[in-house]
């Protein structure tokens, strides 16, 4: 982030970050709260990137970054808002819509570095998972594979940014791993594998988008 956040900046995280303890704690507790609190995580997040829109540029970025969020809120939402279609091939659809505008803000825009060589650990990731889960994936293995593809895309691309990014990659990465195993793999899972799922995944969307708003804060103040 940049050196000096005003203070508005920091307040606008405030309702995101609330929301996602407060979702984690009713998935722990088993709570009717769970559901809906969680189709309110994405347009949460968005307030920081609206407030921070008009300071920054280009304008694409914008764009991507909240079109990254939309769709992050309808893979979501699948369930709720589509109950009479399949679920899970609706989340892979949205959310790989969302990596795919996240590797293009990461490429074009966000970058600060070359690609590091350690994100090699990324393609190992991709083949250990399809080695492991799909025999378990049925029809959806081309769908899973697919995702799994964008999805260690993002977090490789994401390692050319910010490390607050690079992290935010990383635990984005970690939470649909272990949403992976819960699908495909479910037996014998502790129980804290269900709070996890969303720990780290709101953990790393908000990362993403609080170290892609610094990184081009710091180039606009220059």
């Amino acid at each position: 982030m940049p050196r000096t956040a005003r203070p508005l900046d920091v307040i606008t995280w405030i309702p995101y970050v609330a929301l996602a303890l407060i979702h984690v704690t009713a998935i722990a507790l088993d709570s009717p709260l769970a559901p809906p609190t969680k189709l309110w995580l994405m347009p949460l997040l968005a307030i920081p990137v609206a407030y921070a829109a008009p300071r920054l540029r280009p304008r694409v970025v914008i764009a991507l970054l909240l079109a990254a969020l939309f769709f992050s809120w309808l893979g979501d939402s699948a369930g709720a808002f589509f109950p009479a279609l399949p679920e899970l091939p609706l989340m892979l659809g949205f959310f790989g819509i969302a990596h795919i505008a996240y590797i293009a803000l990461f490429l074009r825009f966000a970058r600060v570095r070359r690609l590091p060589w350690w994100t090699l650990i990324y393609v190992a990731w991709w083949v250990g998972m399809l080695a492991i889960l799909g025999p378990h994936t049925g029809d959806l293995f081309p769908a899973v594979a697919a995702y799994g593809l964008v999805l260690a895309g993002t977090a490789a691309t994401a390692a050319r940014c910010h490390p607050i990014v690079t992290i935010g990659g990383a635990f984005f990465l970690a939470s649909d791993s272990i949403l992976a195993f819960r699908l495909f793999l479910p037996e014998g899972l502790p129980a804290w594998m269900g709070p996890a799922v969303m720990i780290t995944y709101t953990i790393g969307q908000g990362l993403i988008v609080w170290g892609v708003l610094g990184t081009l804060a710091g180039r606009t103040q220059r």
